[in-house]
């Protein structure tokens, strides 16, 4: 999680500068200094919605395309590492394990179990 972190406060810095060269000179834009575009950039990434209007610059609007994706990425990663550690290990191996002695293991149903339908 910490590469996370550290690349995330990366696209932070990199999306700021881009935002604010791109967008600091659009006269109905809201961003007009750099701090309005770190603001902006840092929202984006907590994917959380603000009072400042999105770019309108089409590169402006491609540099917030790709904020919103960095933020799903690294939000959906940082959960999968949560959920990936709450299962015991002995437990995934075992699965594993068992599936690659036995691949159709895995479709057939358990005796005393009913199919649902």
């Amino acid at each position: 999680m910490g590469l996370a972190f550290g690349l995330t406060l990366l696209v932070d810095a990199v999306g700021s500068v881009l935002v604010w060269k791109l967008e600091s000179n659009v006269r109905r834009g809201d961003i007009h200094h750099f701090g309005d575009a770190v603001f902006f950039t840092t929202v984006q990434l907590l994917t959380v919605s603000s009072q400042i209007k999105n770019p309108l610059t089409a590169w402006g609007r491609v540099v917030d395309v790709i904020l919103e994706i960095w933020a799903i990425f690294v939000v959906t990663a940082v959960a999968g590492s949560f959920a990936a550690s709450s299962v015991p290990a002995t437990r995934v191996r075992r699965v594993w394990r068992n599936a690659a002695r036995r691949p159709d293991a895995m479709l057939v149903p358990r005796q005393g179990r009913r199919e649902c339908r």
